[in-house]
């Protein structure tokens, strides 16, 4: 698989609680030089990133994160706020004390009012599957696949574990067609992202690949 294919399926990401504007607005162009699908960054940045950006690339941000434990009207209105200030995708933790529980028509519920207030915007749902067991997964699967929302997601990259190849391989056994796998969380080389592609994930949450071009001097071809 070809590099440029490959980083066309990145959102390219900061989200360190230290990141500084001039390392966001790096990020920015270093997502518009390698054509990302997007630049993944923390919601007090949207503004100024998106004025920076213009058209040229699409601004992810996130919501409920990394613990996922605000309540359902606070999630919408970040979301609604990310929109304001210039969001094209946005990506939402679900409450996992929800799903120990057994409490999916809750977070069905939250998803939904998520998707409402972020207006027709990209939603993509971290459901940090490191803390969840297979069941638990799989009926996060049916939750997201009912739910409206386009991806979803395996990790904050903030907990305990990020994407595995199993993970990404249930997530394509279980989903619905319509909805779309976001593999992140120790994403660390060229050779993972095309294993994760290669089971079903149409999204990758990194920054290790850019980093790892640049540092390389090798822009073009293959990896």
């Amino acid at each position: 698989m070809d590099t440029e294919k490959i980083l066309s399926a990145v959102d390219h990401t900061l989200l360190s609680q230290t990141a500084t504007e001039a390392e966001i607005l790096a990020l920015c162009d270093d997502g518009i030089k390698y054509k990302t699908a997007s630049v993944c960054i923390p919601l007090s940045y949207v503004k100024r990133a998106k004025k920076y950006v213009v058209d040229r690339l699409k601004i992810c941000t996130v919501i409920g994160f990394p613990n996922g434990y605000v309540t359902e009207n606070v999630k919408c209105f970040e979301a609604t706020e990310a929109v304001a200030l210039g969001a094209d995708e946005i990506d939402m933790v679900i409450n996992i004390g929800d799903v120990k529980n057994g409490d999916f028509d809750k977070i069905l519920k939250e998803i939904k009012a998520v998707k409402k207030a972020s207006g027709g915007k990209i939603l993509k749902v971290i459901i940090e599957s490191c803390l969840l067991t297979e069941d638990e997964k799989i009926r996060m699967c049916k939750v997201v696949s009912e739910s409206g929302a386009d991806f979803i997601k395996t990790s904050t990259g903030f907990s305990t574990g990020g994407a595995t190849a199993a993970d990404i391989k249930l997530f394509s056994e279980h989903v619905e067609p319509h909805v779309k796998i976001k593999a992140a969380g120790g994403i660390s080389s060229f050779e993972d992202a095309e294993l994760f592609m290669s089971l079903g994930a149409s999204r990758l949450g990194t920054s290790r690949l850019v980093k790892i071009l640049k540092n390389s001097g090798d822009d073009n071809g293959t990896y």
